[in-house]
């Protein structure tokens, strides 16, 4: 089976220690926890996560393992899913100041080369956009 890569990135109108701060906790609307129709989340190294998110009729189960979590510049975990074919992904989020705003770059590696794999850029897509959004609509 061929593997890729996905990176996506965006620019965060806030600190790194608030979007950090968002993309952990599953309470903040824009992270990528919140909203899930079932989670169990312990952010720690060596935690692990079960989301269900619904999607185009379809329950979509993840899971994974936190790698590190490096408050406020990166947090990687695995990421299993139908999706991935049951291979263990991983994902690194970092979060990089500049000039008073967040660069935020996720890169997925070991992706599955194939139509369901590559729909990974379009969900990580739409996450960090969600995460962009929910900053730009603070006063």
């Amino acid at each position: 089976m061929n593997l890729t890569d996905i990176t996506v990135s965006r620019t965060v109108p806030a600190s790194p220690e608030a979007v950090f701060d968002v993309w952990l906790d599953p309470k903040s609307p824009g992270g990528p926890w919140f909203g899930a129709h079932r989670l169990i989340l312990n952010a720690a190294v060596d935690g692990l996560f079960y989301s269900a998110i619904r999607h185009e009729g379809h329950t979509w189960p993840h899971y994974g393992r936190f790698l590190q979590i490096e408050r406020p510049h990166r947090v990687e975990h695995t990421w299993v899913s139908e999706a991935t074919k049951g291979l263990e992904t991983v994902v690194t989020v970092t979060f990089e100041s500049r000039g008073g705003q967040t660069s935020v770059t996720l890169r997925h590696t070991g992706v599955p080369d194939d139509e369901m794999g590559r729909r990974h850029e379009e969900g990580w897509s739409w996450v960090l956009s969600s995460l962009a959004g929910r900053f730009a609509s603070r006063p």
